[in-house]
Parts: C-alpha cells; structure tokens; sequence
C-alpha cells in the first residue's frame, strides 16, 4: 500500500501570506529568529509562534537553539526549490 503526499496541506500552510513572506525572506540562505521572520512577515512576533509551528511541523522549517535565541533555516533544499518556483511562477501583486 502505497501513501499519497498530502499535498493539500502543504498548499495550504504555504499558501497563508504570513508564512510565505517568512518562508521568502530565508532564501537569503541564512537562517533567521523568529522575532525578525515576523517583523520581516509583517507580524507580531507572538503572531509568528503558531505560523513557525505548523512549518516545523509539516516539515518545510527547522530549528536549531542557540543561547537564547531560536534559529530557523529550509529543511532541506527542495522547500527552497519549491518557494523559488513558486516565486516564479506567480503573478505580479497588484498594488
């Protein structure tokens, strides 16, 4: 038996605008807090927690403690491919 991707849900969790603005400021490459994702998003930073959550957990986003401070990078290059395709593919934002 063979389990289908659950692609649907992916479409889903990028396609909320917070998180895709968060999502496009890490193709910088490097990895970011979540306090500059969400003021680089356009949100507050309490706002951003449950946003980061549901990328960690449908595996877009890692995390890595380091002090104080959380960081969050690309799981893998292929989330990076998939925000550098849809950042290709879609239309210009109308003003």
């Amino acid at each position: 038996m063979t389990v289908e991707p659950d692609m649907t849900r992916i479409a889903a969790t990028i396609g909320d605008a917070s998180r895709i603005r968060m999502l496009v400021l890490l193709m910088e490459g490097r990895a970011l807090t979540a306090k500059e994702l969400a003021l680089g998003a356009g949100i507050e930073p309490g706002t951003a927690t449950p946003h980061l959550k549901r990328l960690v957990d449908d595996g877009l986003l890692e995390s890595a403690a380091q002090g104080r401070h959380k960081y969050f990078r690309f799981a893998s290059a292929e989330v990076a491919r998939v925000v550098e395709s849809l950042m290709r593919v879609a239309p210009p934002r109308k003003s």
